[in-house]
């Protein structure tokens, strides 16, 4: 996820908290999505729809976190 945000993205996790509840988040809901899909779960129903909108939520608001810290730093 934001291959160029690498180096921010490490940042981030350690010293801003609403960033890294943020990405904690998004990697649970990855691994919830994950397991649905894969046969672990209930199979492709509302739930899962419902998952992937919320985990682009999340991303969203990642992504706006990152581009404004990265025109702080420049």
């Amino acid at each position: 996820m934001f291959p160029e945000y690498r180096a921010l993205i490490s940042q981030l996790k350690t010293t801003h908290p609403r960033f890294q509840a943020l990405f904690e988040k998004h990697n649970d809901l990855d691994h919830q999505i994950s397991r649905i899909e894969n046969g672990e779960g209930q199979g492709y129903g509302q739930q899962l729809v419902t998952l992937k909108k919320e985990k682009l939520q999340i991303k969203d608001e990642l992504y706006k976190i990152l581009q404004q810290e990265s025109q702080h730093s420049s």
